[in-house]
């Protein structure tokens, strides 16, 4: 194992304010804090992977240990965008190590090529694993779990991917959604019955199990400094107390109620029983059966890839097939669905892994800080609109030859898409305005596309801005 950042100064070290304003100002300094004391594993440095290793090094994580076991391949190139053609062959995280080291020289990176053990993950906060089957995924959250250790997993197929938290039995949120406490004047607090009404009718903005103390209440002094009390609301500018005030003086005027983060614990499932019995996060409301689906999809993918050897070739109706008997009779998935997650599960799309790899990342963060509630078990995401119309009308008889790789760094993209597509994109000539943060990521995704490479072609970009 290699490791840089033996100079830096050490945790206990006063933040960089400068470096870090718009993160203290959006999470404050106890998160910031926490994430300057963490101590993360990201296995597996291909699309996904690499896109948690880099938003968490900006992030300023202490220390991020990177680690892979494999070997760069052309199917890598299409979305991993720190390797290059000279690298297939090589070992990922090592080809790509150092461009990630240098995004911030705060951070400590450490890289690692052993096979993962128990007592290797010991030492880390959280365990983010990528690019690997459930099988090894549960054998990794095992010893993560013995140890109280976070564990996120998260992979992508094509147009599909997921992003698994098991945080453990009792995971502390000290913040349940980052926003400011809320605080209204009261017009009234009927002691009898618990009914606080704010005044003017004003909206209180609270939620059935928020807690809320009071201060400045007149008449029933006993609720000022009294300990946080949980509420129920019972329409926009009442909430109820229950019967705490039941015994005190009469109200007379005045007060004001403060909302009160209380932290609580939430318990989350192991993968192995998440796997048998999961709970998902809705990506996307119109789709309810499509987590279910994509649930029972990877688990044959994974089964798939371990007897072939691979996943299934770009829009083989061979390889479709086999992926086919390996789902189960229930839930019944839709042919259609289940043919374009075989034909486009060798597809490697750096968009695509950039939503999944930043979610991740947020995640971890979430799991770090203890701020804002994370993610409880799977959220599966599915992007079938992406599908061009005209590879849509083919399933049933698609030209194989349109989407075969051939050995270029566009290979996960035909898988998907097809050689007409990416020859199309690449004649594309955008033109951009803003290269902030967000304008720096577009520019990555469509210079991974390809766009604006063919003869002719190009992407205009322009910023009035300074760098601050």
């Amino acid at each position: 194992m290699s490791q840089n950042g033996d100079t830096k100064q050490e945790l206990s070290d006063v933040i960089d304010v400068n470096l870090y304003s718009r993160q203290i100002y959006a999470l404050g300094q106890t998160a910031m804090f926490r994430l300057r004391s963490a101590n993360v594993l990201v296995s597996g440095i291909g699309s996904v992977g690499v896109e948690v290793a880099k938003n968490l090094v900006l992030g300023g994580v202490r220390n991020v240990t990177l680690h892979d076991t494999k070997n760069v391949t052309w199917n890598d190139l299409s979305a991993q965008y720190y390797l290059h053609e000279d690298d297939i062959g090589k070992n990922r995280v090592e080809a790509c190590f150092s461009k990630i080291e240098e995004l911030n020289d705060s951070v400590t990176c450490t890289l690692s090529t052993e096979p993962l053990t128990h007592d290797l993950i010991k030492k880390f906060n959280v365990v983010i694993l990528t690019d690997s089957s459930f099988d090894e995924q549960v054998r990794i959250n095992k010893w993560a779990r013995s140890s109280d250790i976070c564990f996120i997993s998260a992979d992508a197929a094509g147009l599909f991917g997921y992003v698994f938290a098991d945080l453990g039995d009792a995971f502390r949120i000290d913040d349940v959604d980052g926003e400011p406490p809320k605080e209204v004047w009261l017009e009234h607090i009927n002691t009898s019955n618990g009914d606080v009404t704010t005044l003017d009718g004003a909206l209180h903005g609270l939620e059935t199990g928020d807690y809320v103390q009071f201060v400045e209440v007149k008449g029933c002094t006993e609720l000022n400094g009294h300990e946080p009390i949980k509420i129920t609301v019972k329409n926009k500018s009442v909430f109820n107390i229950g019967d705490v005030a039941a015994n005190y003086g009469e109200y007379t005027e005045g007060g004001r109620a403060k909302q009160v983060k209380v932290p609580f614990e939430v318990k989350y499932k192991t993968l192995e029983e998440s796997l048998k019995d999961p709970t998902f996060l809705e990506w996307d409301f119109l789709k309810f059966e499509s987590p279910a689906h994509l649930h029972e999809l990877f688990q044959a993918l994974y089964k798939y890839e371990k007897e072939n050897g691979s996943r299934p070739q770009p829009f083989s109706a061979t390889d479709g097939e086999g992926f086919a008997k390996l789902l189960p009779n229930e839930p019944e998935i839709p042919k259609e669905f289940s043919s374009i997650f075989s034909f486009t599960s060798s597809g490697n799309l750096q968009p695509v892994a950039s939503i999944i790899g930043g979610i991740t990342a947020q995640e971890a963060m979430k799991a770090i800080t203890h701020h804002t509630t994370p993610l409880k078990g799977f959220l599966y995401i599915d992007n079938i609109e992406a599908l061009p119309a005209k590879v849509h009308k083919e399933l049933e008889n698609p030209n194989e030859t349109n989407f075969k790789p051939r050995n270029n760094r566009y290979d996960g993209q035909a898988a998907v898409f097809g050689w007409d597509f990416v020859e199309e994109v690449q004649k594309c000539s955008p033109f951009i305005v803003g290269a902030g943060a967000i304008g720096c990521e577009l520019l990555k995704n469509y210079a991974m596309m390809g766009i604006g490479t063919a003869e002719d072609s190009k992407i205009k970009i322009t910023d009035m801005d300074q760098i601050e």
